[in-house]
């Protein structure tokens, strides 16, 4: 990648994208991932842009995040699911 190329409109919503995933994955406060926005927006080189992600793993490790995310709130909700169910057989047990 040349750092002196001019980025371009889809340059810089691929990186705010991607600092959003950061944020969502808990990389980055809201604070962090505001300042880091308006960063990449102002950017007018590949190497500017590149600066705003600098510290940030990879696309390929954040690839994984959303399927365990989804994992653990499907295990939440079956917890919760027999919980309500086990309620549900004590205070039928107790009349």
């Amino acid at each position: 990648m040349d750092v002196e190329l001019r980025a371009s409109d889809d340059d810089r919503q691929r990186a705010v994208a991607d600092l959003q995933r950061h944020a969502s994955a808990g990389r980055l406060t809201l604070d962090e991932f505001s300042e880091r926005a308006a960063d990449a927006w102002a950017a007018r080189t590949l190497g500017d842009l590149a600066a705003v992600t600098r510290d940030l793993p990879a696309d390929p490790v954040l690839s994984a995040s959303p399927a365990h995310g989804r994992r653990d709130l499907l295990v939440v909700f079956a917890v919760a699911v027999a919980t309500l169910i086990l309620l549900g057989l004590l205070m039928a047990a107790t009349r």
